[in-house]
């Protein structure tokens, strides 16, 4: 008997497949509702940022409250996402003190001090993913300098909507200066960046949140059409127009701390789960006025 072979079992090939992990995509927000403000009194929270980075200090005794680590920055955009906030520039808050203009119902402005590097690397993309653009307030002496923004990238966030507004040129306390250097600081500062960066520089930030009124007389002088300080309220008006009140985020906030200094609350759904939801503490810090004199015709 002559026996023959079966042909050979086929054998399934074990195939590959690899999953995914989803990365948060922000869904496109509803438009949001449009609310008339002003003229003068406004309220809109200006928050204000220096290094969106691990700070270098982390391991040392020292803790800088100016880093802001990118984990947290990117909580607190979204936390803005899902409240329905809107950022909107100077120009419209200016705008609506001056004139009365429709604003988004809950809108905000953005700001970066200096203009260090990770504001591209790490801020810029982070707000990209929620819709949201930004102020960088530069120095003009830090442009192209290590660790510091380029004219390059500078010009791509501004294509992205993003402001440039001065810093001054060497970050010194304009306060503590002569008046011929507090031009020079204020005026002067304003020309280099258009013309080193080619867009519109039309608001100042005072290096460490300090004026007085001979620098904002320079502030007048030099065309800006407003300028930021520090503060802790959330009103705008006519009478602070060149002190414009800012809200330091610190490095040293969780979320729910950043939480509760926002005028507008949103579902706590959003917030961390791990310690209670924070309550609103009304906090009004007096905004300065000062008397602008006129200046002369001669140049100052």
């Amino acid at each position: 008997m002559t026996f023959t072979p079966l042909p050979p079992t086929e054998t399934a090939t074990a195939t590959t497949t690899f999953t995914i992990t989803p990365t948060f995509t922000a869904s496109p927000s509803p438009t949001p509702t449009w609310v008339h403000q002003g003229p003068d009194s406004v309220e809109v929270p200006i928050l204000l940022y220096h290094w969106i980075a691990v700070s270098p200090y982390e391991d040392t005794n020292y803790d800088s409250p100016y880093y802001v680590k990118p984990e947290v920055f990117d909580a607190e955009m979204k936390l803005l996402y899902d409240w329905g906030y809107t950022t909107i520039t100077t120009e419209m808050l200016i705008k609506a003190i001056r004139e009365g203009a429709d604003l988004p119902s809950r809108p905000v402005i953005i700001t970066f001090d200096d203009g260090h590097v990770n504001n591209y690397t790490n801020a810029f993309p982070i707000m990209q993913k929620y819709g949201f653009t930004g102020v960088l307030y530069l120095v003009a002496n830090y442009l192209d300098a290590e660790d510091y923004l380029t004219v390059e990238q500078i010009k791509e966030m501004a294509a992205a909507g993003w402001e440039i507004g001065s810093h001054s040129i060497s970050h010194s306390d304009l306060t503590s200066l002569e008046p011929e250097r507090q031009r020079f600081e204020v005026v002067d500062s304003r020309a280099i960046l258009e013309s080193r960066l080619g867009v519109p520089v039309v608001t100042i930030a005072y290096p460490f949140g300090v004026s007085n009124s001979s620098v904002i007389d320079y502030a007048h002088f030099a065309g800006y059409i407003g300028g930021m300080g520090l503060g802790y309220t959330h009103d705008q008006g006519l009478t602070n127009l060149f002190n414009l009140q800012r809200r330091d985020v610190k490095g040293t906030y969780d979320v729910k701390q950043f939480a509760s200094f926002l005028p507008w609350q949103g579902d706590s759904i959003f917030l961390p789960t791990d310690t209670p939801t924070p309550t609103m503490t009304p906090t009004r810090t007096p905004i300065p006025t000062y008397t602008w004199i006129v200046p002369s015709t001669s140049t100052p």
